[in-house]
């Protein structure tokens, strides 16, 4: 049997300035903006290339808006993505990498990892409501 990752449910505190920001600036795609009332509304987006989604709206998760941590998104040219999101308006963190390898510890360098080896380096970045992205090279053939 398959376990399929589909949707990540995001809780947040002002919906529309959300979609703005995961469309506009972030460059998902807008798959539905559905409200059946005041009291439900549902937005689901998908990153490009992905097959999971991310939703959010009223009516969908009783957390705090902000609430969700460390999500990971994977990139095969994390300093192009950098450009991308900063280019964006979106406030990213600076590029690390994971110091000491193949032994690593826990600390980081910054910058890529000098042979941009798979899954050692990484930004971040938080939307409006401070639920926080990591940003993470995987597959670079540059």
């Amino acid at each position: 049997m398959n376990w399929a990752l589909e949707v990540l449910t995001l809780a947040v505190g002002d919906v529309d300035k959300s979609l703005k920001f995961y469309t506009d600036q972030v460059g998902f795609t807008l798959d539905v903006d559905w409200q059946a009332n005041e009291r439900y509304r549902v937005v689901q987006l998908t990153p490009p290339g992905s097959a999971c989604s991310i939703q959010f709206g009223i009516g969908l998760t009783d957390a705090t808006p902000g609430a969700s941590r460390t999500t990971y998104l994977a990139v095969t040219d994390l300093a192009a993505a950098h450009r991308e999101l900063t280019a964006r308006g979106v406030p990213v963190g600076d590029l690390r990498h994971k110091a000491n390898l193949p032994d690593w510890q826990g600390d980081w360098a910054p910058g890529l990892e000098p042979d941009r080896l798979d899954y050692a380096s990484i930004f971040d970045f938080a939307d409006p409501d401070g639920n926080t992205w990591v940003v993470q090279e995987i597959g670079y053939r540059g």
